[in-house]
């Protein structure tokens, strides 16, 4: 039973139910297709983390996302 874990950030903007069902049933399809295996048996987890809960270079991803969105204004660029 092959066990298929996506780790999400967690976004101002959540990941829908709709493209939580598109990503379980790509990677199921996927794995039917590349590994032969069965889809009845194919177990994909979607875990979403809090951007307090996880950092890169030393800095939590809501610090540098503040950062981001101060640097993108001082530019005068919009945020997406």
């Amino acid at each position: 039973m092959p066990l298929v874990t996506i780790t999400l950030a967690r976004r101002a903007t959540p990941t829908s139910p709709e493209k939580k069902a598109e990503l379980i049933a790509g990677v199921t399809d996927l794995l039917v297709e590349t590994l032969g295996k069965r889809a009845e048996d194919v177990v994909v987890l979607i875990e979403e983390l809090d951007p307090d809960n996880w950092g890169q270079g030393g800095i939590t991803a809501s610090e540098l996302r503040r950062r981001r969105v101060a640097t993108t204004e001082q530019h005068g660029e919009t945020t997406s």
